[in-house]
């Protein structure tokens, strides 16, 4: 996949991630970039700006990488080194990746243990998602299952406690006991939690809205969250 952006390739270059191929600007030509690139063998092609904007589209700052696909785990890779007291993010079908991103980003923060997604209908890590997580996907193991539902239940059987965010039939996201292993639930920007989700659950929190609107976006609603769980296991 290409990847895009001066902060992204330091990362990458950083972390000594294998970049297959780069595409820079033609002023890029002897950066520290360029030169971090040469040094870790990666080959090189100058381009012009309209050549880079056909590869990819958004502000790539004159740095394109093309990397291999992102390397998922697995839910057996995860339920086969769960901790005794493990910390799990569930995104119930995100679409947004600058959401997927910022929230990658905090959990990183947080000490979360693993963030899942499913397999369909739902953001893949891309360019803007690691763009958005600030070199954070390096440090923050990403799950993808075939069926949330049946991850849930497994998880309960190995006594996780299953928290939901939704505002109705709630109770606020501060009254509940986090210490306990914990699996958190983010539904999507558009429509929550499934139906069939909600029900799994053990817990809905919500967080109060004191102003005149009526929910909050799920990067920031799972940030606030997050660092609930976190307090309370200091």
């Amino acid at each position: 996949m290409y990847v895009f952006g001066k902060n992204v390739a330091k990362e990458l270059i950083s972390n000594r991630r294998h970049i297959k191929k780069a595409y820079l600007s033609k002023s890029m030509i002897s950066s520290s970039i360029d030169e971090n690139l040469k040094s870790l063998n990666v080959k090189v092609s100058y381009l012009n700006k309209t050549d880079l904007d056909q590869i990819i589209e958004g502000n790539h700052q004159g740095v394109i990488l093309e990397i291999p696909d992102f390397s998922y785990l697995t839910e057996d890779d995860m339920l086969s080194c769960l901790e005794s007291n493990p910390f799990i993010i569930i995104l119930d079908h995100i679409e947004d990746p600058h959401n997927f991103g910022a929230i990658i980003r905090t959990a990183e923060a947080a000490g979360v243990d693993f963030v899942v997604i499913p397999k369909d209908r739902s953001v893949k890590v891309n360019a803007t998602v690691m763009k958005t997580s600030a070199g954070a996907l390096d440090n923050v193991k990403i799950v993808q299952v075939t069926n949330i539902n049946n991850l849930i239940k497994k998880l309960k059987k190995k006594g996780v406690w299953i928290y939901g965010t939704d505002m109705e039939n709630s109770v606020p996201y501060d009254s509940v006991d986090y210490t306990l292993p914990t699996a958190l639930i983010i539904g999507s920007e558009g429509f929550g939690m499934s139906s069939l989700v909600k029900q799994n659950c053990d817990f809905i929190v919500s967080i109060p809205m004191f102003g005149k609107i009526n929910s909050l976006n799920a990067s920031v609603a799972a940030g606030i969250i997050m660092y609930e769980v976190v307090r309370q296991r200091k």
